[in-house]
């Protein structure tokens, strides 16, 4: 396919008004401004993000103007998104600003920030903190209490009898207005977005008078429908390191193949039978987005560590190496071993780790939080390993 059908078609959900409105506009040439807003409400992005950037980075290579939109204001009201109940802290304007330094820093590694047509960083904070209440009694004007109160996730929570904050209630006007402010043609976020934008489509309408189109991408889910997030707390980080990353991806289900190769990456996905051999395909998918978030040495490294580590059930040539007095090496239990190496972040934990079986000493599980290191060392030293990836190779200091 071509440039603009793939733009228009791969790692998208839907389009208003439609497809072939914004597929007209595309094939006369016009270049279109566009954006899509990230509430910095932590300092990490996670690979579900990656279907949008890779979606600004398509309009980017394809000569657009494009706005990474830090939201620093309506991270304040907080967005309702997802949430299946009122939030409990909300973020101040420092600290959404902050955060948003390693956001930045993190989708550089697929949107360029510099170079030929890059890709503008703006900051809603910029206009929204400067409305005066005439201007939100104008905004508010263009909104009905029943378009608002029809959303579905406030009607799941009055079900339910869960409180709807009012500030989040606003939400969805303070997102509508930045498409104003921007003056913008298009605006692209998630489907779990598409209320706020159709808001922003709905204002512009109303105050300039003219059309905004709106380009949801699809959430990488589950078979369950289970959302790869920082929400349901099993989220892949873009700054996660590379062995960690590939390893995190090649523990999801193989439900989420399909979806990952054509999301996530370039590679075709025209006629693929993966049930023919799932782990053949799970590896590719996290080579290309090790590779995309680092480099091909990365991606090659990682894949060598996961294969050795995890399928040849090997200990690694490079592992992290520690010394301890000769005092700590002949007194210390397992459990203290893992404390002090930062295996673990406390004995408590360590505890519960080696009860439950997920510490062996070299190849030997340990199951005794108790059990003395020093019967079990080999000239002076020892490997412990937590888990599949976490190994270190501790020594007594000469």
């Amino acid at each position: 396919m071509d440039k603009i059908e793939e733009l228009l078609t791969r790692g998208v959900d839907k389009i208003y008004p439609s497809k072939e409105e914004l597929e007209k506009v595309l094939r006369s040439g016009k270049k279109l401004k566009l954006y899509q807003g990230f509430d910095p409400t932590g300092t990490e992005l996670h690979i579900g993000h990656v279907v949008g950037l890779r979606k600004l980075r398509q309009w980017q290579d394809l000569g657009h103007h494009v706005i990474f939109l830090i939201g620093d204001g309506t991270g304040q009201a907080g967005d309702p998104s997802g949430k299946t109940r009122a939030r409990e802290k909300f973020l101040t304007r420092e600290e959404l600003r902050k955060n948003a330094v390693d956001y930045v820093k993190q989708a550089g590694k697929i949107v360029r920030f510099e170079g030929k047509n890059p890709v503008e960083i703006l900051y809603n904070g910029d206009w929204l903190n400067k409305l005066k209440l005439i201007d939100l009694l104008n905004i508010a004007n263009q909104f009905s209490l029943q378009q608002l109160s029809e959303r579905d996730l406030f009607q799941e929570r009055i079900k339910e009898g869960q409180d709807i904050n009012f500030r989040e209630f606003l939400y969805p006007l303070l997102q509508a207005y930045d498409s104003v402010a921007m003056k913008v043609d298009l605006e692209i976020g998630g489907s779990d977005q598409t209320f706020n934008m159709l808001c922003g489509r709905t204002l512009v309408k109303k105050m300039l008078k003219k059309d905004k189109f709106v380009m949801t991408t699809p959430l990488l889910t589950d078979s369950q429908g289970v959302k790869i997030g920082k929400t349901e707390g099993n989220v892949i980080a873009l700054n996660d390191n590379p062995n960690d990353l590939f390893g995190k991806i090649m523990a999801l289900g193989d439900d989420i193949i399909i979806k990952g190769l054509e999301y996530l990456t370039d590679l075709s996905t025209k006629d693929l039978d993966v049930s023919a051999n799932p782990m053949k395909y799970k590896k590719q998918l996290a080579f290309e987005i090790v590779k995309q978030l680092n480099n091909d040495q990365a991606a090659k490294k990682a894949q060598e560590q996961f294969e050795t580590i995890v399928q040849g059930k090997e200990m690694p040539s490079e592992i992290r190496r520690l010394t301890f007095t000769k005092t700590f090496m002949s007194n210390a239990t397992i459990t203290d071993a893992l404390e002090k190496s930062g295996m673990v972040s406390s004995k408590s934990e360590a505890k519960r780790v080696v009860g439950q079986g997920g510490t062996a000493v070299y190849d030997s599980k340990i199951t005794d939080p108790n059990a003395l290191i020093a019967p079990l060392m080999k000239n002076e030293e020892i490997i412990i390993r937590v888990g599949k990836r976490n190994i270190v190779k501790i020594g007594t200091e000469s």
